[in-house]
């Protein structure tokens, strides 16, 4: 049981805001992933768990910064450029959606903000911390019942923000708050013209996904 009181600070979202998003092409570009992480072991930092189910949805301020956020995680830099292998792009899609009203989310950007949660770095760099993070998130969700998300500043693609929304903080009695801009973003990211968007992006972070193996 977590004991202390947060004083989580929070951050509004202005509606009309583009957002980013990397995932699977079998799933709607607004679609909150359903999967729970386990409270333990496997699963992503801000996932929620059978002991608090929300679904979540990941999204970056700008589309470099999605890109980053899912291809180069646990990729390592020994100097030179990151080659990122072609599975992390297969079956994948960027999509933009744009907030139609103004959303509440937790900050996690300053150190204040962190401190405000008792916290410090560690939740958003230490990646041995996810089951702790998973724990933290739940709390400040159970202390701030009108954040309908988290913002923090990404490690992948610094000093960009990434987010997480939580699907059970969204009353869509008035309307949708997440619109799809299907005019924009890369429909196929493994696709000869995907591949080289991707890697247009990636560029700026030395960082490139290989090509695909041909038989």
């Amino acid at each position: 049981m977590i004991k202390e009181k947060l004083v989580p600070r929070l951050k509004a979202i202005p509606a009309g805001t583009e957002l980013w998003r990397v995932h699977k092409s079998k799933y709607k570009a607004d679609q909150f992933n359903p999967t729970l992480a386990d409270i333990h072991f496997n699963g992503g930092r801000f996932e929620g768990t059978f002991l608090d189910p929300y679904h979540s949805l990941y999204v970056g301020e700008c589309a470099l910064t999605a890109v980053a956020e899912s291809v180069l995680r646990s990729v390592p830099w020994n100097g030179g450029r990151r080659v990122v292998p072609y599975a992390t792009v297969e079956g994948r899609s960027l999509s933009v959606l744009r907030t139609t009203r103004e959303l509440t989310v937790v900050s996690l950007i300053k150190e204040a903000d962190l401190a405000a949660v008792q916290q410090n770095a560690d939740l958003l760099d230490d990646e041995r911390s996810y089951a702790k993070a998973r724990r933290w998130a739940s709390e400040i969700r159970a202390q701030s019942p009108d954040a309908m998300g988290l913002v923090w500043q990404s490690r992948r693609n610094r000093p960009e923000s990434a987010i997480v929304l939580f699907h059970d903080r969204f009353d869509d009695r008035h309307g949708r708050a997440l619109e799809v801009l299907p005019e924009r973003g890369i429909a196929d990211l493994g696709s000869s013209e995907g591949l080289k968007e991707v890697n247009r992006l990636l560029d700026q972070l030395w960082a490139e996904v290989s090509e695909p193996e041909r038989p």
